[in-house]
């Protein structure tokens, strides 16, 4: 067999490397869920942007959205008894609920 020339070498392996991306574009393509036809709504989606900001985690965000609370300010609707209650609330996010309604000077309803 006969050498190729440079060019040629440096054809082929561009052809070779635009191949691979075509084939990884189109693995991509296929795992996200619009390309095969689904769509995915989060019903949380912009509603718990103000429990994200604070840094809660998602069941704790979930759990305030399901029960009417949406900023910081509504948490004055409740009893500190109630908001432990809710399924997902963790120790960890009453601190931060706490120290972020001192900031704001804000109380819990009694």
């Amino acid at each position: 067999m006969a050498k190729q020339s440079p060019a040629k070498l440096k054809m082929l392996q561009a052809e070779a490397k635009r191949a691979a991306a075509a084939r990884r574009a189109e693995k991509a393509a296929a795992l996200l869920p619009d390309a095969r036809g689904e769509v995915l709504i989060d019903p949380y989606e912009g509603v718990d942007e103000a429990w994200r900001e604070i840094g809660l985690p998602t069941p704790v965000r979930h759990a305030l959205i399901d029960d009417g609370l949406y900023a910081i300010a509504d948490l004055r609707k409740v009893s500190l008894a109630a908001l432990k209650e809710l399924k997902g609330m963790t120790p960890n996010a009453i601190r931060i609920l706490v120290a972020e309604m001192k900031k704001q000077d804000i109380q819990f309803r009694n």
